[in-house]
């Protein structure tokens, strides 16, 4: 695979818009961007990066796509749409969270015309897309790999190799199925800590010098679940929620029994019902305080 001389970006959601922002002002390379949304695109002109008003129109100035979608059904339209505009897009990298079957599915139909597909999930946080220290998880050939890593390199501080297409997939849902099943475990602590004696600051602090210590902690926990706020313009629970039954159907086709992950899924589920599912996941101490009986 040659290094694309042109690039395309489509979806500037929470994560993709500054994504975008970042590959335009550190690779040097002209930008073509689309979303239904004028804002974000008005927003990214200032760094040069063309706003083109359909998909089509950006693969007509893109060798290289990158996608920021909410998920296997709107990234499969948004292929069909690049491969059927006959532009002269050859590659087309999907940083959304999808499934490993969807993904490898789209991967055939794309080579069929003449487009490869590489998988590139995205893991940390909003504030990380800000910065461009994005963990990015590929899934590709190795020729593909080598030519890519400097693009991704400019929004991820951390690019790992993960296997053949669809393996990044795999790891970006493992990879959030832990940190679920972690937050669901820290909220249930917090919880019972409160009503135990012990704050919720105090509890973080001493668990952050223990063996429970975690990512999921000192970010997840301490900066949202100690000072209850969830705001909305995050990871929300009903995408946490997308999230873990990714890794549940995955275990399934693995035949594994993931008792646990299906655990954390209908607390979240729960958490989605009871209307918070536009809220910040770790929202799943709310849940649970609510859930949760007084003690006689």
């Amino acid at each position: 695979m040659a290094p694309p001389g042109a690039l395309g970006f489509i979806g500037l959601g929470v994560m993709g818009e500054p994504m975008c922002a970042n590959l335009a002002r550190r690779s040097g390379l002209p930008v073509a961007a689309f979303d239904l949304d004028a804002a974000p695109l008005a927003r990214l002109h200032g760094l040069a990066v063309r706003a083109c008003a359909s998909v089509a129109e950006v693969a007509g100035h893109a060798d290289c796509v990158f996608l920021s979608l909410p998920g296997a059904v709107e990234v499969e339209a948004v292929c069909r749409d690049l491969a059927a505009g006959r532009g002269r897009t050859r590659t087309i990298v999907d940083m959304s969270t999808s499934a490993v079957a969807a993904t490898r599915r789209i991967a055939a139909e794309l080579a069929r015309a003449g487009i490869e597909l590489v998988d590139a999930p995205v893991a940390r946080t909003r504030a990380a897309a800000q910065s461009g220290t994005l963990l990015i998880m590929v899934g590709g050939g190795d020729a593909a790999f080598r030519a890519l890593e400097p693009l991704l390199g400019c929004m991820g501080s951390d690019v790992v190799h993960c296997g053949p297409v669809g393996s990044g997939q795999a790891v970006k849902i493992l990879n959030n199925m832990v940190l679920f099943m972690t937050g669901q475990a820290l909220a249930e602590a917090f919880v019972i800590g409160e009503r135990a004696g012990v704050g919720r600051a105090r509890l973080a602090e001493a668990l952050a010098r223990g063996s429970a210590d975690s990512f999921a902690l000192r970010n997840h926990g301490v900066k949202a679940m100690v000072p209850g706020e969830f705001p909305r313009k995050a990871f929300p629970t009903a995408y946490a929620l997308k999230d873990i039954r990714l890794a549940l159907e995955l275990a399934r086709d693995c035949g594994v029994d993931a008792r646990g992950a299906g655990l954390t899924a209908e607390r979240l589920q729960e958490a989605v019902a009871a209307g918070f599912g536009a809220d910040y996941w770790p929202v799943l101490v709310k849940l649970v305080a609510g859930a949760g009986t007084d003690p006689e």
